[in-house]
């Protein structure tokens, strides 16, 4: 993991090599170099992969799709001591360290060990999501880590449930534009983890303040976004959702220093200014648009677009026209 605050980013595929390039040579960059594995196809599959691998301080992640193939974390090529948690997000395989053999199948999130030779092999194509941990922040914080590596399998609940889409959060380069943003993330999905594999009371306290709070927010925020158009859109109807109450959700939003409905409006607002901008769009009526977006009240939609933009939707869609046609 890097020792700076810079967020990095790596893209490999095997489709990025040539068909006179060999598999050993993908095998030996991609694998023993960058993931530390040995990679070898499941016979009669072919070797094809597709990986965003993402690190900052302490946290790491790797994911993306593999064939069915056998990747072996053998003793020459350990380099830390670092937990990892495997999500399966389709697929089925299985894991084997320390003697013992576990299935890991669509929606299973299992603990390994880096620092201990194992084997990870996809039965399937995989759809995978590994998100490497410092093994101190945690380790500290957790009840029995033991105990967990030695059942790798974590059970479901809320705490893992909100890990998994806050993991999301490593694909926004906004959420992550500085060092103190990224510093936080990774504070909060260790957090997180710690609640997940049975954080000690003091630990589970710090947790439930800070990681889970981030964590809870961040899916509110995305569920949001994704239902701008409902005019049933409130703190009551994603408080029903989230199973917190209405309080709660306001509460979030102020320690974000926004409120939540000042928050649906600017998103819906910014909705809009995309979909006028947008010549594929031109057929829309400025009605449609802010009805699209979430808005009942036309003269209400101008008002707001204007105080937020400076300009009216018409002015925005006629610039874009006229830009376009430059």
């Amino acid at each position: 993991m890097p020792a700076d605050n810079e967020l990095k980013t790596l893209r490999i595929s095997t489709s990025a090599f040539s068909a006179s390039d060999s598999a050993e040579e993908f095998r030996e960059v991609f694998g023993r170099n960058i993931m530390r594995i040995e990679m070898e196809p499941i016979a009669g599959a072919a070797l094809e992969a597709d990986m965003v691998l993402r690190s900052l301080p302490g946290l790491g992640m790797a994911v993306g799709r593999l064939s069915p193939m056998r990747n072996t974390h053998c003793s020459e090529l350990i380099d830390s001591d670092d937990l990892v948690l495997v999500i399966m997000r389709s697929g089925f395989g299985s894991i084997e360290q320390n003697g013992r053999t576990t299935e890991v199948r669509e929606g299973d999130v299992a603990l390994t060990a880096n620092g201990e030779p194992a084997i990870f092999t996809g039965h399937s194509p995989t759809h995978v999501v590994n998100l490497r941990l410092s093994r101190e922040l945690l380790e500290s914080n957790i009840i029995d880590l033991g105990k967990n590596l030695s059942a790798p399998v974590i059970e479901n609940g809320p705490a893992l449930q909100l890990l998994k889409g806050y993991a999301q959060i490593l694909n926004d380069a906004q959420e992550l534009a500085s060092p103190e943003l990224r510093r936080a993330v990774a504070t909060q999905i260790h957090d997180l983890a710690a609640l997940a594999l049975g954080a000690t009371r003091d630990a589970a306290e710090i947790a439930t303040d800070r990681g889970v709070r981030a964590a809870r927010l961040h899916e509110i925020k995305t569920y949001v976004s994704e239902n701008l158009g409902r005019r049933d859109l409130s703190t009551a109807t994603v408080a029903a959702r989230q199973g917190i109450t209405p309080r709660y959700v306001n509460m979030l939003f102020e320690i974000d220093g926004i409120s939540f409905s000042k928050f649906v409006l600017v998103q819906r607002l910014a909705r809009a200014h995309r979909m006028l901008s947008n010549p594929g769009l031109d057929a829309y009526a400025i009605s449609a648009i802010a009805y699209k977006v979430g808005f009942s009240d036309l003269s209400y939609f101008n008002r707001s677009f204007r105080r937020r933009y400076g300009a009216t939707p018409s002015d925005v869609r006629k610039a874009e026209r006229q830009t376009g046609n430059g």
